[in-house]
């Protein structure tokens, strides 16, 4: 029976290791290696790293400041969260394991573009297709980007990167843009433009990728994404935690869902999806499970 058992390897589950390592706590960390984290190319906002990090350096620097403590690390995911009489069952191809406490951080899936996985990731790589404005907004200053998506998830993406470039044109999916009169209005009002699809090709170059619709083919220095994402949530539902209506983990100040014992932290749950967000949550999620561990049975040496 171990202490907690930590399911995902991100910058959330490894600082929560990290905490609970350094409480004295038994813990054991599942980590399939799908971190969104590993995908980024380079951080400039994560506090502490002026000329940036990469997420793959970053989570290769967390793992080892982990091995300075008795924490094992198992290279494989789980399949399987069942609540027991006491504490939790965890099934994974090797087996299962017990433990009095679990903590969720297994972040969420990105909804990607019509392009083939392998030239997504190399786009990625290389700055043409982005994620996250409030991470690399500063990066397209004054460049031309373009948004691909609908509706209000859109129009929220196009007019946060207005404000870095004059430059912005939302491209729509499939010929309906899903936007409201007064979105539209707003758009043409801040010169950003619209082009409805739906995408017939996405071809990344050199220094620049293209987006191919029935209307034309534009040329753009990087292009976000706007279609979502889905919370890897799936084993907290199945075990009887509480979701909301995106499919978030619910979670109350301390990182605690609604199925006790069973803590959450990091982009599956519902807030800022940034590496800074999900490291705090960690300490905290990880010290509510010491206090609650310790009033249960008093913790001692």
């Amino acid at each position: 029976m171990r202490d907690c058992i930590i399911i995902g390897g991100g910058p959330a589950g490894l600082t929560a290791a990290i905490y609970l390592a350094r409480y004295h706590l038994s813990t054991t960390v599942f980590d399939d290696h799908s971190s969104r984290a590993a995908t980024i190319p380079i951080s400039h906002n994560l506090a502490g790293f002026p000329e940036g990090i990469s997420g793959r350096e970053l989570l290769a620097r967390m793992r080892t400041q982990l091995q300075r403590y008795k924490v094992q690390i198992l290279a494989e995911g789980v399949s399987q969260l069942r609540k027991e009489q006491v504490g939790f069952r965890v099934l994974s191809n090797s087996g299962s394991m017990r433990a009095r406490t679990v903590l969720l951080a297994t972040g969420v899936t990105d909804r990607k573009p019509p392009i083939l996985a392998e030239r997504h990731d190399e786009a990625v790589a290389g700055g043409l297709i982005r994620y996250c404005p409030v991470c690399d907004g500063f990066e397209v200053t004054d460049k031309r980007v373009a948004v691909i998506g609908c509706g209000s998830r859109a129009f929220a993406e196009a007019l946060f990167l207005r404000s870095y470039t004059t430059h912005v044109t939302i491209i729509t999916p499939q010929e309906e843009h899903e936007l409201s009169e007064i979105e539209v209005d707003r758009l043409r009002d801040l010169q950003i433009g619209l082009q409805k699809g739906p995408v017939k090709s996405i071809d990344p170059g050199r220094d620049a990728i293209r987006v191919a619709t029935a209307s034309g083919i534009g040329e753009f220095s990087s292009i976000y994404p706007a279609l979502g994402s889905d919370a890897r949530s799936k084993l907290a539902a199945v075990a009887g935690a509480e979701l909301s209506e995106n499919g978030c983990v619910i979670v109350d100040s301390h990182q605690r869902s609604t199925l006790p014992g069973l803590y959450a932290a990091g982009d599956v749950v519902v807030g800022l999806d940034q590496i800074g967000t999900a490291m705090g949550q960690a300490g905290i999620a990880a010290t509510a499970i010491r206090n609650d561990l310790n009033e249960a049975r008093p913790l001692a040496r």
